[in-house]
């Protein structure tokens, strides 16, 4: 098993699973669409969503190419600490907004991360 595409999917789904807290959101605390203000709540479960999905578009492609270049098992396993990270930053922003750094740094160290062995991984294909 490819354990990279794996996370991808998962990644996938804990967005999927942000957007439908987001719908119920709406609905509870009386947030019509289009708006996307009008309730404090509402607003952190939508940031949030919007928080991930500004993460995944750099998180997904960096993931893939890292898993290209180097093991897919470890790539996948870095990828697996954005999914904490981001688990832990959905329950803190909810709770308590300014507690959102530890879940914050689990989603973005590994990003950089895997930004790093791409590029790492690229130039050293290059070179041969």
């Amino acid at each position: 098993m490819n354990w990279a595409d794996l996370v991808i999917v998962l990644a996938l789904c804990q967005f999927f699973f942000f957007g439908i807290l987001v719908g119920s959101a709406r609905g509870k605390y009386g947030v019509n669409a289009p708006a996307v203000s009008g309730h404090e709540m509402f607003e952190r479960i939508y940031r949030v969503q919007m928080n991930t999905l500004e993460m995944l578009v750099i998180f997904v492609p960096a993931l893939a190419l890292a898993a290209k270049y180097w093991s897919p098992t470890w790539s996948g396993a870095l990828g697996a600490v954005f999914l904490l990270g981001r688990f832990i930053y959905w329950r803190a922003y909810v709770s308590k907004p300014s507690s959102r750094t530890l879940g914050f740094a689990l989603s973005v160290t590994p990003t950089i991360g895997l930004l790093i062995a791409a590029v790492v991984g690229m130039l050293r294909q290059a070179a041969v």
